[in-house]
């Protein structure tokens, strides 16, 4: 959708560069807007500020090179990384920006000014399109960095125990094999934004001082300017879709609730591809937060300042922070304010694990009736809080196919622990709480990990047990309507069958159709023995092969915990049977796929 009756009311612009600017910005994805506004905002900012330095051409012959590598799992590095990109050309430098699955490891000791953003998947973990590089920087192999320059920013959730652990560990490695760290590397949680800008000018600074040359016009600060033009829809700009479904999908008796919603996009002028996730932003359960009131002794009408706005302290708790995943930093300024001996044992050092055992199920409520306090003020409870974090669902349709909509796949999460029924603050907002008709604020979040053959003719075997069959929905609608010749072969797996078979009839119409060319279901409790998808693939093993061997690509969506690390494991045993390969000459193979993107996985 055209962006310029957006820009209409708000441009000072004649109406010719207004008409020029639409017809440049019409084709663009949302990433590649992101990065032209940084460019244009750190250019502004050179014009205005010194003259001389602007009118030095963005990359010179003899600028120093930056080399940037960033290693995402869910696309907030790449973000960051495509911010840093103009920032730095802007001041003059000539910036090599990489994925660091798609970089040379061999060629970083040839580096000069490195910048690395990394993201920490799951419990500690590198994303998969980080872990080559990290292997190599951890390994004989890596030699030394004596004439290398760097900053880290790492990104990850404090919720989770190994916080920012990846990127801790190539801070380490790279000052080990001598490098100089130029600016302190920075530590993100998932409201990131203020500390990444706040690092790339730190970053960027740094650099600029190390590489400047006699003879060579200072580049000023490279910061975003105030802008005429509106603000692109994003995490701290959403949009406010209206819900135009909302239904059910689970059948009678089913022990689950998963949510089918049918969202309007109209007059968003919003893209995605399938791959790609959109952000909820949702709000806290009315109950939990009037609990939490009612045990702090707190005035729900009390006025604060939440995030640069006045509300209630009711609305706050609402709306802007979060109030029932825990993490140590929440913990630790929770400490300062009880004074209770036993929680400050808990976070001892030497009490990680245990620390760790202790959060997991709990939530700020049960602290506060465990660690009771009095005359805590309002503000002295949200300046302990994280920010309210939005949730990432798959998008389940094609935009192709639904070019004003979006679809999304929830399961309702619903639980017991420590004597108390809990709820999941997005699933069961979307559950509970968002009507047809209702406004729902969201935004495109790209997936560049997890993303279609760009040849039409390759074939796709795709593995989503659950929600996680999702992505794949909008996989097959975006097949069938650019006609790609390619085969499709899902594998689907869930409790019952009769209840719990997510989208059943267009599975069985694509079938009918000949979209979908195979499909293969696992119901785990339909037999006295549980049956689960890596199962259905080892019985289909000698054909699974022959797709791989004829070019297929291999996605699997949902649980990282436990399904895609045995999806994984039967996928390297499967390859060593019918490839006639020692295990280790199969996880190589597998290894070598996912080097080349056809293996890809978006798991949680």
């Amino acid at each position: 959708m055209s962006s310029k009756p957006l820009l209409q009311s708000v441009s000072t612009l004649p109406d010719d560069q207004l008409t020029a600017l639409d017809r440049l910005l019409d084709p663009l994805s949302p990433d590649q807007l992101a990065w032209i506004s940084g460019y244009a905002a750190g250019i502004a900012t050179a014009r205005r500020g010194d003259t001389q330095a602007a009118n030095l051409p963005a990359q010179q012959a003899d600028a120093p090179v930056l080399t940037v590598l960033y290693g995402s799992q869910s696309g907030n590095g790449a973000r960051v990384a495509d911010q840093v990109r103009g920032q730095a050309a802007a001041r003059g430098f000539s910036v090599r920006l990489k994925a660091m699955d798609e970089y040379r490891a061999a060629d970083l000791r040839s580096e000069r000014n490195l910048l690395i953003i990394v993201s920490t998947h799951g419990e500690g973990d590198p994303p998969d399109a980080a872990k080559d590089l990290y292997e190599f920087v951890h390994g004989k192999k890596a030699g030394k960095l004596a004439d290398t320059r760097y900053s880290v920013l790492a990104l990850g959730d404090t919720s989770y125990q190994h916080f920012c652990k990846t990127g801790r560990e190539f801070d380490a490695r790279l000052q080990a094999m001598g490098a100089q760290c130029v600016h302190p590397r920075v530590d993100c949680d998932v409201d990131y934004e203020d500390a990444a800008t706040e690092w790339i000018e730190g970053a960027l600074s740094a650099f600029a001082t190390d590489t400047a040359r006699p003879g060579m016009p200072a580049v000023k600060p490279a910061v975003a300017a105030p802008s005429n033009i509106a603000t692109l829809y994003s995490r701290k700009n959403p949009f406010p879709a209206t819900t135009q479904v909302n239904l059910d999908l689970s059948g009678h008796g089913s022990g689950k609730e998963v949510r089918h919603l049918e969202l309007s996009l109209e007059g968003a002028g919003l893209n995605y591809e399938p791959g790609d996730s959109l952000g909820v932003i949702p709000a806290n359960d009315h109950a939990s937060v009037v609990a939490l009131l009612h045990a702090l002794a707190l005035d729900p009408e009390a006025r604060i300042d939440a995030g640069g706005e006045e509300a209630t302290l009711e609305q706050a708790l609402s709306r802007t922070y979060e109030i029932t995943t825990l993490t140590r930093p929440v913990l630790e300024k929770y400490a300062e304010l009880c004074d209770a001996e036993a929680l400050r044992t808990l976070l001892r050092e030497d009490h990680a694990d245990e620390l760790w055992s202790y959060m997991r199920g709990r939530q700020l409520l049960d602290i506060v009736e465990q660690f009771p306090v009095r005359g805590v003020s309002a503000t002295e409870l949200t300046g302990i809080l994280r920010k309210l974090p939005p949730r990432l669902y798959s998008i389940a349709s094609s935009h192709k196919a639904t070019p004003d909509e979006v679809h999304l796949t929830v399961a309702a999460v619903r639980y017991e622990s420590h004597g108390r029924k809990r709820k999941g603050v997005a699933s069961c907002f979307l559950a509970e709480r968002v009507a047809e008709g209702d406004p729902l604020p969201i935004y495109v979040e790209v997936n560049r990990n997890f993303k279609l053959p760009v040849d039409s003719g390759v074939p796709i075997i795709m593995v989503g047990p659950g929600t996680g069959v999702a992505p794949f929905r909008a996989f097959v609608q975006e097949r069938q309507a650019t006609g790609a010749r390619g085969g499709n072969w899902l594998f689907f797996g869930d409790q019952h069958f009769t209840t719990d078979f997510l989208y059943q009839r267009e599975w069985q119409q694509y079938l009918k159709d000949g979209i979908l060319t195979r499909m293969d279901v696992a119901f785990s409790r339909d037999q006295p023995h549980k049956i689960y998808v890596q199962q259905r693939m080892k019985e289909k093993a000698r054909d699974l092969y022959a797709w791989l061997q004829d070019g297929a690509r291999f996605y699997v969506c949902g649980d990282g915990e436990r399904m895609a690390h045995d999806v994984h494991q039967a996928l390297v045993e499967i390859v060593a049977d019918q490839g006639h390969l020692s295990l280790e000459r199969a996880q190589e193979y597998v290894q070598q796929m996912q080097r080349q993107k056809r293996y890809q996985r978006d798991v949680y």
